[in-house]
């Protein structure tokens, strides 16, 4: 046998990892020492509230033969009073040297706060303190506490418009530099709000014109890929010189692009790809662009078991690296019910609430909507997967069943069509075009709810000419437009309290939608042109047209209403136009 001392941690680590391999009795053999030093640092003394502190636990000389399992970093903050935080740290190394712990405090004053590591039963402790100033971050996104059909930013109370795009693989990028300009070109275009995957791959590409290559991949690797037994075992022999590379040989060794066998070690995780993942969340964090993590997805039949200590390890892993950013919000899974039931988006729902320390926002997207939990309270808002080209009727029959569930939370439609997509149904101007999908924005932003949808990917990835991805990858380029369409929708419901109408369509005629605060505001969008007549409170009303497509605005003489409807003069030109008054 070759001389194996003095050990490198890495040649230590994998051999622990070859005796879990060989089981408990292996492990018998091996006496594991405690770890060396813990050095505790923190990343700074002040901070802005809803930023984050980071608390760097340093560890020589691990020793753990799983450091995601067998040590771990937990703290308890205080703010001085009675308030206090329990927060879970994780790994951040594959070797475990490093774990790391977050606190992200949302009012300003004085923290003091208690973490401990612990490696199979010895533990060390840090104490210390730090200031926290207002600042002006936007915190988490919350239910709007008295206007709940809708959301408000923590810390400031702004209300946000939820205009939404779907992204699914941007963490799929290799060049991060592509998932920043992505991010950045997407909040020009007045997009707030992101989904973006943990998990996930796919070998399905519905016709479209994106294929894994050098720059980019949907095989996505949140836990170590091609971690077989016989080749951990292969590893060993290696290092003790028993034939190694003929267990290699045989070994069923799974690989990271193999999409429905990639051998994940669910015991560990990739920690170069997590981190990628949260520079990605630091970039939009700094656009005030919220980011729907969904936790997994259906299409590559790639998953923890359901209900086990593999799928937990994941989720609290998640929530303990992300939770601390402000501009999240989660998804239990896409097309959830095609591989997880009913019980189990309750009990994990729920469980994921417990672990968040903040309590972002959470929801889950099945294919069917009757799925979705929405009478508990571990569920804020909806994520309907509903294609019809009659989103105004839909949504509000589903508002009519929130009302009659006697818990009223947002309705949010994130899946109702991409641009081009199938396109075999859609050559140039077809039933997912541009125009055809902002106008089906409108139709459900007039019934009082809010969207996601998703840009062409006729621009393809790895295929010529390969300038965008859409929305499997989030990456666009100029000849990409549709949001601009969608972007002058954002700025006429940003224009007034879109939060304080309801929607009134019996106010105007037939054909035509309406919001509306009766006797202060009406907001009138008439699909085809033409007139309208209103029903208004009597009183004198500020009045402008606002052409959908461009943001054209056209101001109207001023409207004085009697106890008869109003009829509005024809709109100023064809196509959609929208009719804003104001007392």
């Amino acid at each position: 046998m070759p001389e194996l001392t003095p050990w490198s941690t890495r040649r230590r680590a994998a051999l622990l990892v070859g005796l879990a391999a060989l089981g408990s009795g292996a492990l018998a053999l091996w006496r594991l020492p405690p770890p060396g030093a813990v050095a505790f640092t923190r990343s700074t003394d002040e901070l802005e509230a809803y930023d984050f502190i980071e608390l760097t636990a340093q560890v020589s000389s691990p020793h753990a033969a799983n450091p995601f399992t067998d040590a771990s970093l937990s703290g308890v903050f205080r703010n001085g009073g009675d308030a206090s935080w329990s927060v879970e740290g994780f790994c951040d190394s594959e070797e475990g040297g490093v774990y790391r712990l977050r606190f992200m405090p949302s009012a300003p004053g004085d923290y003091s706060y208690t973490i401990w590591f612990r490696q199979n039963g010895w533990t060390r402790s840090s104490s210390g303190a730090f200031h926290v100033r207002a600042g002006s971050r936007r915190g988490p996104i919350r239910v709007d506490a008295e206007h709940r059909w809708h959301f408000v930013w923590e810390g400031t109370g702004e209300h946000y418009f939820f205009n939404g795009t779907t992204a699914y693989w941007l963490m799929g990028w290799r060049d991060e530099k592509t998932i920043a300009a992505s991010i950045e070109r997407l909040h020009r275009l007045a997009v707030n709000r992101l989904r973006v995957t943990i998990a996930g791959r796919s070998n399905q590409y519905w016709g479209e014109r994106v294929m894994a290559g050098a720059t980019w991949s949907p095989f996505l690797t949140p836990w170590p890929a091609g971690h077989s037994w016989a080749q951990r075992l292969g590893h060993l022999g290696r290092l003790l010189g028993v034939g190694g590379d003929a267990l290699d040989e045989v070994a069923d060794v799974g690989r990271a692009d193999d999409v429905y066998h990639p051998d994940f070690d669910y015991r560990r995780f990739d920690v170069p790809y997590w981190q990628k993942f949260e520079r990605g969340l630091r970039v939009a964090r700094d656009l005030d662009m919220i980011v729907s993590l969904v936790l997994d997805m259906a299409d590559s039949r790639v998953h923890p078991d359901a209900g086990s200590s593999d799928e937990e390890r994941f989720i609290r892993y998640a929530v303990a690296r992300f939770a601390a950013f402000s501009n999240v919000t989660w998804d239990l899974g896409d097309d959830l019910d095609l591989y997880r039931d009913e019980d189990w988006s309750h009990e994990t729902g729920s469980k994921l609430k417990q672990w968040d320390p903040y309590r972002h926002l959470a929801t889950s997207h099945p294919t069917k909507n009757e799925h979705q939990d929405r009478g508990s309270d571990w569920f804020d808002f909806t994520s309907f997967q509903e294609w019809s080209r009659e989103q105004h009727a839909f949504m509000l029959a589903q508002r009519k069943l929130q009302e009659q569930a006697g818990r009223i939370i947002p309705q949010t439609n994130e899946e109702y069509g991409y641009e081009d997509h199938y396109p075999m149904w859609a050559p140039g101007l077809g039933s997912d075009s541009s125009e055809e999908l902002r106008r089906t924005a409108w139709q459900i932003a007039m019934a009082g709810g809010y969207q996601t949808t998703g840009e062409s990917t006729r621009r393809g990835t790895n295929v010529l000419p390969d300038t965008g991805g859409g929305w499997m990858n989030g990456r666009g380029d100029e000849t990409m437009t549709m949001f601009e369409g969608y972007r002058h929708m954002v700025d006429f419901f940003t224009s007034f309290p879109w939060w304080l109408t309801d929607p009134h369509d019996e106010l105007v005629s037939s054909g035509n939608e309406c919001l509306a605060q009766p006797g202060k505001l009406y907001a009138v969008y008439l699909p085809n042109a033409g007139s309208v007549t209103v029903q208004l409170a009597p009183g004198s009303y500020r009045a402008s047209w606002w052409e959908a497509a461009t943001g054209r605005r056209v101001p109207l003489s001023k409207v004085v209403a009697g106890a008869e409807p109003w009829h509005s003069p024809s709109a100023p030109g064809p196509g959609d136009w929208a009719l804003l008054l104001q007392r």
